[in-house]
């Protein structure tokens, strides 16, 4: 008889479903930790004004993790676009991707909380820097262990282009949560501007350009 190690985690399937609900819950989560001012302490438009804005650094984070788990979520199902077997260890991999997943919500929650403190900034930047490690050792995992389908066109180029934007992405979470020592408030905003340049294919788009510049 086969040992079960060597049969466990074979579904791709499952493993993707698994893996869509586990992101919809955590983005879903996001959003439970901004409140509606509470109506006692509203008297006036004034009060609900002010009220209203001290709620921007639940925002502010609110919509950078949201920009996050999306951006991971697209660039987990794009990996998976080209995956077509698994085994148990690679089931394993992207379970530990998804605990760093389900850990978001919390540390969001956290920063936006001691939005001023640094310590809040390096929290958050280890999240960012675990979910991506877990990605990128999937994705290695599965190119070591011919994982991916055997009719791809261009699979050099892929691979490739999947490794650079790991690389790209990572370094860039890395300056902007330097920028802490300067501001909190700056270093949020660049992780921001960060998300919403890949959320927009920013990069994409201005490497079109220089290849159509060149050719």
């Amino acid at each position: 008889m086969r040992r079960y190690n060597q049969i466990s985690g074979q579904n791709i399937q499952r493993i993707e479903f698994l893996s869509d609900g586990v992101f919809a819950i955590a983005i879903t989560l996001l959003v439970l930790d901004i409140r509606v001012p509470i109506r006692d302490n509203i008297s006036s438009e004034k009060d609900l004004i002010i009220a209203f804005f001290k709620l921007t650094p639940k925002l502010l984070t609110y919509f950078l993790s949201f920009m996050t788990l999306g951006i991971f979520w697209t660039a987990h199902s794009t990996q998976f676009h080209f995956i077509e077997k698994s085994d148990r260890n690679f089931n394993w991999l992207n379970l530990s991707f998804l605990l760093f997943v389900t850990t978001t919500p919390f540390i969001t929650a956290f920063l936006s909380e001691y939005i001023t403190f640094k310590f809040a900034i390096a929290v958050y930047w280890l999240n960012l820097f675990l979910l991506g490690t877990m990605l990128r050792r999937m994705f290695r995992y599965a190119d070591k262990h011919d994982f991916f389908k055997t009719d791809i066109i261009e699979k050099a180029e892929i691979k490739k282009a999947m490794m650079l934007r790991g690389i790209v992405a990572q370094s860039l979470y890395a300056l902007g949560a330097l920028l802490c020592f300067i501001n909190t408030y700056l270093s949020i905003t660049f992780l921001t501007m960060v998300q919403l340049f890949f959320a927009l294919a920013l990069f994409s788009r201005s490497q079109s350009r220089v290849e159509l510049k060149n050719g």
